[in-house]
């Protein structure tokens, strides 16, 4: 089974900090700041009553760390907003995704939250004018190669990262949680069925709560991309909290995962959730047929994997292991998304480009 590090038992018990030494309490934060972890632990702190076992040259790190969160959700309530006046002649369903709908529908994970850009979702048959309305608006799709916006357009579930040409800012435009070529056969169109509308408000809607779990379990397991990996384990770990508080929760979540094709997603957040963060996994859950494990060997290679990619964004985590391990995940990702006919070609023109950095 997966080892837990040390980032992750603050993040799992916070009263663990009261021994810390001040070299310990250094190296604790050199490991949360790169990975998107330190302004949570200062109010998963905070929400522990352990603001006295802070050492008085720690304070000052945890609490600037909180207020630049803080500046993260206001720009992020601003750019929401932005994109809604931007949309609104559309006419169309908007549903946020990831921080934007912990943000905007005042979930648990949004609190200490960092952001890179903002996640939504619309129909794939609106995709079009989409594009156009946020263009007209100030966002553009950065230059890239032929090669690369069509891999975004025929292959992946959503359009190239359009940047914001004044405020930088960055939004990701999708279709569906998976990309088309994908071997899981999910129907985005249920997505929308059951997405929900934001409290106080009409154009925007987040995912139902089911969808939203499977998603982020999704997003972590099957993407390949692990720099905040702990931080996403940890968005999981908090919504199954939240919404798990519901004992009809647990069943609905494994049926839409059966109904999704999301099962292997699920099982590794439930798996490594209980393992690194405590995730309060019923049970029943863990023995469930609907969730099948992955045959013996497969199962170890994987917790060695991700034993790896579940840590800390920071060197001390990292053994001569890591980089391979990351690999195989990169790799593995791309054997998720494309089918061999096209995954072969696609990482040979990526290696060959990483070599002559030419397009």
């Amino acid at each position: 089974m997966i080892a837990r590090h040390r980032l992750s038992l603050p993040l799992r018990d916070p009263r663990c900090l009261g021994n810390f030494t001040l070299a310990e309490w250094s190296l604790l934060l050199r490991q949360a700041r790169p990975s998107g972890l330190l302004a949570r632990l200062a109010w998963r702190i905070e929400e522990a009553g352990m603001l006295d076992a802070v050492p008085e040259r720690v304070r000052p790190h945890l609490a600037a760390e909180r207020i630049l969160a803080a500046k993260h959700e206001r720009d992020v309530r601003f750019e929401v907003l932005c994109l809604c006046e931007a949309l609104a002649p559309l006419g169309i369903p908007l549903v946020l995704l990831k921080g934007a709908a912990y943000v905007m529908a005042a979930l648990p994970p949004a609190r200490g939250r960092l952001f890179n850009d903002i996640d939504i979702l619309v129909p794939r048959a609106e995709i079009g004018r989409v594009e156009e309305s946020l263009t007209r608006r100030g966002w553009a799709i950065p230059q890239m190669s032929t090669y690369d916006d069509r891999y975004y357009r025929r292959w992946m579930h959503e359009i190239p990262p359009m940047i914001h040409v004044e405020r930088q800012t960055t939004v990701d435009v999708h279709h569906t949680i998976v990309p088309e070529t994908a071997r899981l056969a999910l129907d985005a169109a249920k997505l929308f069925a059951a997405a929900r509308p934001i409290d106080g408000t009409r154009a925007l809607h987040v995912l139902s709560p089911e969808d939203m779990t499977l998603h982020s379990a999704t997003h972590l397991f099957n993407e390949g991309e692990f720099r905040h990996g702990l931080r996403d384990l940890d968005d999981i770990d908090r919504l199954l909290r939240y919404f798990g508080s519901d004992p009809d929760f647990w069943p609905r979540l494994v049926a839409r995962a059966v109904e999704l094709d999301l099962r292997r997603p699920l099982y590794y957040a439930l798996r490594y959730g209980a393992a690194l963060l405590g995730t309060p996994v019923p049970p029943t859950l863990r023995e469930t047929v609907q969730l099948p494990p992955p045959a013996s060997p497969l199962r170890a290679l994987m917790d060695r994997l991700f034993n790896h990619a579940l840590r800390a964004n920071h060197a001390s985590c990292r053994t001569l292991s890591s980089p391979l391990a990351l690999w195989l995940l990169y790799v593995r990702a791309h054997y998720l998304r494309l089918p061999p006919y096209l995954l072969l070609p696609h990482l040979l023109r990526k290696a060959y480009m990483r070599l002559f950095r030419s397009d």
